[in-house]
């Protein structure tokens, strides 16, 4: 480990994300070599035992990650004319996991951890935990697949799935390798282990392949199952991206 400000290390090690570490520091919650820091420019050294107060990790506990089956017509982050944020569907009738459905007394504190856009559905989350945001879009977002069934129209042959899997170029920078499974005439899986702006219709449009539907079922570990479209459920205990 190198010389590291001590809220980006908390926020390295996974604990929280940098702002909550901020505040953490700033309400006395973490300790470096078992004292008390506050100060967030604080230099950690290699070697040095940091840890973050009970009360800090069980604030991070309490915090909701929210999964929710996106239907056409919603976008993923905030609203824009004509079109209303997915954020919305967020309600107690709208609950599909076990048991009563949980208290959230302000949706609007749930960041979208991803986008999916306008006329894609499937598998949203929404999280208020910044361990779970910088997993799904910060720096560790590298090593997450996320999984899509795509419907195309007219078929696509081997050399355009070929090139789906690699070789393609967007913005001027090269797409990592992906993986495509035909799985009939109708319909790809396709599975990404980065997010590029609208990647799976803009590869679709290179190589000739025209989509009618596009879904993510699929992130990391999580997958959407049977979640009805429109419908929520909370993140589930035993679950991880």
């Amino acid at each position: 480990m190198s010389v590291e400000r001590l809220s980006k290390h908390l926020a390295g090690q996974g604990l929280c994300s940098r702002r909550e570490a901020d505040r953490y520091i700033e309400q006395g919650l973490v300790r470096v070599n078992g004292e008390v820091v506050r100060e967030a420019y604080y230099r950690v050294q290699p070697g040095d035992e940091v840890v973050l107060d009970a009360a800090a990790r069980a604030h991070q506990d309490q915090r909701l990650t929210v999964l929710v089956n996106k239907p056409l017509g919603l976008v993923s982050g905030q609203p824009e004319p004509g079109h209303t944020s997915a954020v919305m569907l967020i309600e107690p009738d709208n609950y599909a996991g076990e048991g009563k459905a949980p208290r959230i007394v302000d949706r609007h504190t749930l960041a979208p951890a991803g986008r999916l856009d306008v006329n894609s559905t499937g598998l949203l989350v929404f999280t208020q935990d910044g361990r779970v945001a910088r997993r799904l879009i910060g720096n560790q977002a590298a090593a997450i697949e996320k999984e899509y069934l795509v419907r195309i129209r007219g078929g696509a042959d081997d050399t355009q799935i070929d090139k789906l899997r690699h070789g393609l170029v967007l913005d001027n920078r090269a797409l990592k390798r992906a993986r495509v499974t035909r799985l009939n005439d109708d319909q790809l899986r396709i599975v990404l282990v980065e997010g590029r702006y609208r990647q799976i219709r803009r590869m679709c449009e290179l190589v000739g392949v025209q989509i009618t539907a596009l879904k993510r079922v699929r992130i990391g570990n999580v997958r959407l199952g049977r979640l009805p479209p429109g419908k929520w459920r909370l993140l589930g205990d035993g679950e991880q991206f």
